[in-house]
């Protein structure tokens, strides 16, 4: 697939088929991710990968209290004028948070290396330079997943969710937990969320704002 293609065919899927996931194309799909630029040239990423529904479950165990207290609030800001194509993402995405990471049979988790500062409490915006190169290697994979026809989608984790996966999948010290990502074939009927219509013109400036 041509890369300008798998640009336009990256998306966020949230219906699953079952499919399984070969572990030569998984392999090939988190190699993407060391191929992303890195802060410190070491390219600290582990992933850990689940799979089997019982598994996947003691995982994400906090996510449907957490989702429930999201979605009140995502409601409640809706009546604050939220976006129509934002709240249309909202209303297909938050009932499937648990949902998707059972279904996709796929579950992995992304850790990077951490130094210098909490990832919660960085001393300036240049601390964060390791969790930015986190986020480069995760859209690596991201894109390699839609180039072997596969589709994704993430949890960004809330709440205790970070430090239960910790805690299960013994991570060492100076870890960070990224997202929950799930890897898998898209159902047949999988929704596509409408795809906001940006021009770049309007985005580009010269020399000022």
């Amino acid at each position: 697939m041509e890369f300008y293609e798998v640009l336009e065919k990256r998306r966020t899927i949230r219906d699953f088929s079952d499919r399984e996931v070969s572990g030569e194309v998984l392999k090939k799909v988190l190699n993407a991710a060391f191929k992303a630029p890195s802060n410190d040239h070491l390219r600290q990423f582990e992933f850990v990968v689940v799979r089997g529904r019982e598994q996947i479950a003691r995982l994400i165990a906090p996510v449907a209290h957490n989702t429930q207290r999201l979605q009140q609030a995502s409601l409640e800001a809706s009546a604050d004028g939220m976006d129509m194509d934002e709240y249309a993402m909202f209303v297909d995405a938050l009932p499937k948070q648990q949902r998707m990471l059972l279904q996709s049979n796929c579950l992995v988790l992304p850790f990077f290396r951490q130094k210098d500062y909490p990832l919660c409490q960085p001393a300036d915006q240049s601390s964060l330079n390791y969790f930015a190169s986190a986020w480069a290697a995760l859209e690596n994979i991201l894109l390699a997943a839609t180039a072997e026809g596969l589709a994704c989608a993430f949890r960004i984790p809330i709440g205790n969710e970070a430090e239960h996966v910790k805690r299960l999948v013994n991570a060492p010290a100076g870890y960070e937990f990224i997202c929950f990502l799930a890897i898998g074939y898209a159902a047949e009927n999988a929704h596509r969320c409408t795809q906001k219509v940006i021009r770049v013109e309007d985005r580009i400036h010269q020399d000022v704002w």
